[in-house]
């Protein structure tokens, strides 16, 4: 998320993009809804690019993970998820990927699991993108997390304003923590 659309205001700001239908939406509408909910999905999108080189519309991803029931529409129009259960039989269905959902975990354990898993979604504040903030909570964003060395972690934010704070994002591991909610997603190698 870029900070004009920060500034400007995310639907309306996205409903301007001339890359929606790159996303695989079905009109920019549907693309300025979803876009808001779809963290996970972008996570997904860096793991299979990253193992297979191809680059899968975040839409297709975010409409087969709802017809596992990893998202809920309600009535009102209010999206539900990522819901970390369902993802898991998604992505080892369509992607022959083994996921499993870790809760109650700090972000020390985040190596261990690593050491096993070729990546871990972790949930995150948003705010994230501004380290040097307190985050009003933790968890509700999602980020890619794909190694820890010492006392530093590395992660991609798909919400990152700008490069420092979307590609190959490093943080100390105190910082992250204040910002992480103790669950997420290990995919394994």
């Amino acid at each position: 998320m870029t900070l004009a659309v920060v500034a400007e205001g995310a639907y309306s700001t996205l409903l301007k993009d001339p890359l929606w239908a790159s996303s695989g939406a079905c009109n920019v509408e549907e693309y300025a809804h979803w876009a808001a909910h779809l963290c996970g999905m972008a996570c997904l999108k860096m793991v299979l690019a990253a193992r297979t080189g191809k680059m899968v519309p975040i839409m297709g991803l975010a409409m087969g993970c709802r017809d596992y029931g990893g998202y809920v529409e309600e009535p009102d129009g209010r999206i539900k998820g990522l819901i970390y259960a369902p993802f898991v039989p998604f992505v080892r269905d369509r992607f022959d990927l083994n996921a499993r959902v870790v809760t109650g975990i700090s972000v020390a354990e985040i190596a261990d699991i690593l050491t096993q898993s070729e990546f871990f979604i972790a949930s995150v504040h948003h705010s994230i993108r501004w380290p040097e903030t307190e985050p009003p909570a933790k968890g509700g964003h999602l980020v890619l997390i794909t190694a820890i060395d010492g006392d530093m972690i590395r992660f991609h934010n798909p919400s990152g304003h700008v490069a420092a704070t979307r590609e190959n994002v490093e943080m100390s591991l105190e910082t992250f923590e204040r910002f992480f909610a103790g669950r997420g997603i290990a995919i394994d190698r």
